[in-house]
């Protein structure tokens, strides 16, 4: 898998300084919790699960969950886990180009369950995603995933998602995350990343937010994200990578505010066109949402719709003067030190910006190095036009 692979040989030289490279479903969880990008999630009921998951890859999604739990009704379930495993089937006979596919299970029972179903085509599973995970019931999930990796002699991941009401309340939740963080501590050889269902947190103050602002203006949702991020996103090698909540909307209808996405990057590279399209689909919000996710230590994101896919990897490149910045600020002498950066517009710090750099360095593996005249307005463009 690589991502921007859609892109002409052409297109992937004017874009790119140091194009992406190609990763696999068995590299190290460093590389592949970094290459996530974009994770769009599908009820598990949907009839069409093999064709929508050929043609989406092609569209540049590498990462997809189907959902068993809150996406289908409770009598659906038994339908829907057959459905999940011969469509998995198939999908593994056709020979179709793989994303990473995970499973949203409502229980830890369902993880046997399913892995027996696929049986020798277990292969195609990357993982499991596991709803409402608490210190609770967390053991139960991630006792199952290593029992059916030891069984199948195939390496299964986990996707934790923190949304139970013990998570948001102030009084339990750092108390239940420093609880999480030492059960994934166990499993760490089996944990891909941490996700945040904003969606679930919200409702329990009965919130939902507009399309017109971020999670980051929920300010009770807010101080989940920071505190998940302080306890269980560190820098030091103790940390887990913490993937984007959810953006949940999708096509335009009558806005409020105003939109989101300033006029002038899109006409330094002749695109009002695209800033309005953007806009009419609603994606001036998701882009920045995304962005506010960079800034806040989060890699990757949710999304429900294929059309999230392009911008979210649009900001996942690296731009060029961030890339000149971090090779800088590893390549300077392990003393330590600070040096002007190449732009000639702030200063590297070797020391305390060197965890940054290292990340930096690891995006840029895997989504790449934009040229330095190209911005994300170039790559959004490429990825929605392709």
């Amino acid at each position: 898998m690589r991502h921007f692979d859609f892109l002409s040989e052409a297109d992937r030289q004017r874009l790119f300084f140091q194009p992406p490279q190609s990763f696999s479903a068995d590299d190290d969880l460093d590389v592949l919790g970094m290459a996530l990008g974009a994770t769009l999630y599908s009820p598990a009921t949907r009839p069409t699960l093999v064709a929508d998951l050929t043609k989406r890859v092609t569209h540049g999604v590498l990462s997809t969950v189907i959902c068993l739990e809150d996406s289908i009704p409770d009598e659906a379930v038994p339908a829907a886990e057959q459905n999940v495993i011969s469509q998995l089937q198939a999908y593994a006979e056709s020979g179709s180009q793989r994303p990473l596919v995970f499973i949203r299970v409502r229980s830890a029972e369902q993880i046997p369950m399913i892995v027996a179903g696929l049986g020798e085509q277990v292969s195609i599973l990357t993982g499991f995603v596991l709803p409402k995970f608490t210190d609770e019931n967390g053991a139960r999930y991630l006792d199952a995933i290593s029992e059916a990796s030891a069984v199948t002699g195939h390496r299964l991941l986990a996707m934790p998602v923190l949304e139970a009401p013990s998570v948001i309340y102030a009084e339990s939740r750092v108390e239940v995350l420093l609880q999480v963080r030492q059960l994934l501590n166990k499993h760490r050889e089996n944990v891909l990343a941490v996700r945040i269902g904003a969606t679930d947190l919200s409702s329990a103050f009965g919130l939902r937010r507009s399309r017109d602002l971020t999670i980051y203006d929920v300010r009770v949702v807010a101080d989940v994200i920071a505190d998940v991020v302080n306890i269980l996103g560190r820098a030091d090698e103790t940390g887990f990578i913490v993937t984007g909540a959810v953006w949940e909307y999708f096509s335009g209808t009558e806005r409020m505010f105003k939109p989101q996405l300033r006029e002038a990057p899109f006409i330094a590279h002749s695109e009002r066109a695209l800033r309005t399209d953007l806009i009419a689909r609603d994606l001036d919000g998701l882009i920045r949402e995304v962005a506010m996710d960079k800034a806040n230590g989060l890699t990757g994101k949710t999304v429900i719709h294929p059309s999230h896919v392009a911008a979210v990897h649009a900001l996942s490149v690296v731009t060029h003067e961030e890339f000149c910045d971090a090779r800088d600020v590893l390549g300077t002498r392990s003393g330590g030190g600070v040096a002007s950066s190449v732009y000639g517009n702030k200063m590297n710090e070797s020391k305390p910006h060197s965890a940054w750099a290292r990340r930096t360095v690891l995006r840029a593996a895997v989504f790449g190095v934009a040229n330095a005249d190209i911005s994300f307005v170039d790559l959004l463009g490429a990825g929605l036009h392709q």
